[in-house]
Order: structure tokens, then C-alpha cells, then sequence
């Protein structure tokens, strides 16, 4: 069944991940013990100090938009994993509303494509969508790279991550994927449990819940990254908005209203939930899997008769999916906006 809510060197965790990080200084990567092999992999782009910083220093800049109000980080707040707490759907330029919910951000290196609808396959790629478009930023890139190149904070940083002060659109979205890559969630009470390592041990309820979940969820939201980056009609009854989901992509009448399964890692922080931000806790998610399945004919086979879930096993459940939180991850000063500054 599922339920769908949204480099390297050995398996040495990096210790920047067992406690709230107080120094900026630890800019390096490593796959956590366990996890599979990341599908980006800073081939072509090698990861450094000098290029992760510059690329939280554009996340982080107002001026990448029309008015010079919105940044990436206003859509993608550190508080709320890097997603927009409470927020159904994006606020942008003009304060004009986009469609969809904007979706936390963290272990991207493990996606093969990005956004709902996975209308782009490699992150170097995905920044101009948001940056570009109309009811989101509204950028201008040429606009973009003449102010960087007539400022001499970026000129400094270009030429220490890039060997030369001049700005150009590969190397600001190779910037930017160097900072966004490095948003590694994998300290949470679950992966200390994995690891038999102090805090992790589970209580009674929770040691329930990953049960029902292994045998409720799985499927979709696989361990350890908790989701197979397929494309899932959720049985969601379309708005009047008509997302067609990955359609909207392959125009392909099959994948009408299928998006993509996201992590369920660090939900107490990101609601809202669905690709359209519909529900506001995850009671009202299971709710929706267990009463609220919409029939169509591009429904998840595995949801065709819903999820069957006593009032217990949603209590349990939901006590397992906190223990996904990771606090320590937003506490990470080396992705703060001050630091940005």
C-alpha cells in the first residue's frame, strides 16, 4: 500500500550530523551509513567552501526576483525543512499565488527529477524554473548575471569558488546545487534508532507505527530516504484548478494527476501536505488514505480500496512519523540566512 503525504568518500557519517551544528566551517559530504548511493554525485562540479557559500549567498538574495522581494529562501524556509510553513501554495512576485505547494528541500542528491510533476531531471537545471517564472520570482537571468557582475562582494566570491570574478548562468545554478546539495537530513530519533545509537530508542507506540507503516507505507515512501521518487495518483479529487500532474509533462493521458511521492521526513515542520498543500495535519492525511480515496483510472492500484487503519494504528503511525523529524538539520547554521549577509 502507500501513502503518499511529499559525495563521496566511505559511509562515515559526518559528525556535523549528530548534534546542532555551531560553526559554518564543515563543508564536505559523505553518504550516511546505510543510504543507497546518491544519483547526483558533484561530478562536474566540484564541491567546495568557496562555491557553497556563494551559493547561499544567491539563495538567499532578494534581487534575483522582479522586485527584489523574494529569494529562494522565502519559499524555502530553513525553520520549515525548506519548505513554507502553513503556506497551501507559493507566494511570489506581486504576491501573486502559484498552484502548487512548495516542497521541503533536503536530500536532493538521492532525486531523479524535481517538482511535482518531475518536469526537470537534473538540479544544475531546476534553479531557472522558479526564477523565471511569473508568479514566482519573475526573474530576468541577464538581469541577474549583469548585477553580479557589477558587484564586487559576488566578483570576490566567483573568483574564489570559480578562479574568475565573472558571473554566468552555469555557474550560478552550479553554486546554488552545491549549497542545496549539502542539505542532508539523516539525524533524526528514526536514523538514531537504525544505528543503535543513544537517543534512538523507540517507545512502545513508535516501535507499533513503524510496523504499520512497514506494512501500510512502504511501498512508496521507501526506507531510509522514505520515498521512490515515482509518480503516484493519490486519489486526491482534483480542484478547479485541473493539475494534471506528471501529464502536464509526458502528455500522456496515463499519468493524469500523478505527482510525485515525497519524503515523509520532517513532516512536523512542513505543512502543509499534498502538492496543492490541501490538508493541514497529517490526522487529515490519514483520514484521506483511510475514507477520502477519489476513484479514477490513473488511481494507484494499491489504493483502489484505501488504506484500512484502526484509530489505533493512526495514533501509532503518526507517532513513528515524528521520530522522521530532524531537528539538528534546522539548526544548521551553515544554511542560515544570516551567514548569507
Amino acid at each position: 500500500m502507500c501513502l503518499i503525504i511529499l559525495q563521496l568518500y566511505s559511509c562515515k557519517r559526518d559528525p556535523s550530523f549528530d548534534q546542532p551544528v555551531t560553526t559554518a566551517d564543515n563543508i564536505s559530504f559523505s553518504v550516511p551509513s546505510g543510504w543507497p548511493q546518491p544519483y547526483y554525485t558533484f561530478q562536474n562540479n566540484t564541491l567546495t567552501k568557496s562555491g557553497f557559500e556563494l551559493g547561499r549567498k544567491i539563495f538567499y538574495d532578494t534581487r534575483l526576483s522582479k522586485d527584489n522581494t523574494v529569494s529562494c529562501g522565502t519559499c524555502h524556509q530553513q525553520y520549515a525543512a525548506f519548505a513554507n510553513l502553513d503556506h497551501e501554495v507559493s507566494h511570489g512576485y506581486n504576491n501573486l499565488l502559484g498552484t502548487r505547494n512548495a516542497p521541503p528541500l533536503f536530500n536532493l542528491n538521492w532525486h531523479t527529477s524535481f517538482f511535482w510533476d518531475g518536469g526537470v531531471n537534473n538540479i544544475e537545471n531546476q534553479p531557472i524554473n522558479p526564477i523565471q517564472n511569473p508568479v514566482e520570482m519573475a526573474g530576468d537571468m541577464n538581469a541577474i548575471i549583469a548585477m553580479m557582475n557589477a558587484d564586487a562582494t559576488y566578483k570576490n566570491m566567483f573568483t574564489a569558488a570559480f578562479g574568475t570574478n565573472e558571473a554566468n548562468s552555469q555557474r550560478i545554478f552550479k553554486a546554488l546545487t552545491q549549497f542545496m546539495c549539502m542539505m542532508i537530513s539523516c539525524n533524526s530519533k528514526y536514523d538514531k534508532h537504525m544505528h543503535g545509537d543513544a537517543g534512538g530508542e523507540f517507545t512502545d507506540q513508535e516501535t507499533r507505527g513503524l510496523a504499520v507503516f512497514r506494512s501500510n507505507c512502504a511501498a512508496c515512501h521507501k526506507e531510509p530516504l522514505f520515498s521512490d521518487f515515482s509518480y503516484r495518483n493519490n486519489g486526491l479529487q482534483p480542484t478547479v484548478v485541473n493539475d494534471s500532474g506528471r501529464a502536464h509533462i509526458t502528455k500522456d493521458t496515463a499519468d493524469l494527476y500523478k505527482f510525485l511521492v515525497p519524503s515523509l521526513r520532517n513532516l512536523t515542520y512542513s505543512r502543509p501536505y499534498m502538492h496543492d498543500g490541501r490538508f493541514g495535519s497529517i490526522n487529515d492525511v490519514l483520514t484521506h488514505y483511510t475514507t477520502g480515496i477519489y476513484q479514477s483510472s490513473t488511481l494507484d492500484p494499491l489504493l483502489k480500496s484505501g488504506i484500512k487503519l484502526t484509530e489505533q494504528d493512526k495514533q501509532d503511525l503518526m507517532a513513528f512519523l515524528k521520530t522522521l523529524d530532524d531537528p539538528a538539520f534546522l539548526a544548521d547554521a551553515r544554511f542560515s540566512e544570516a551567514l548569507a549577509k
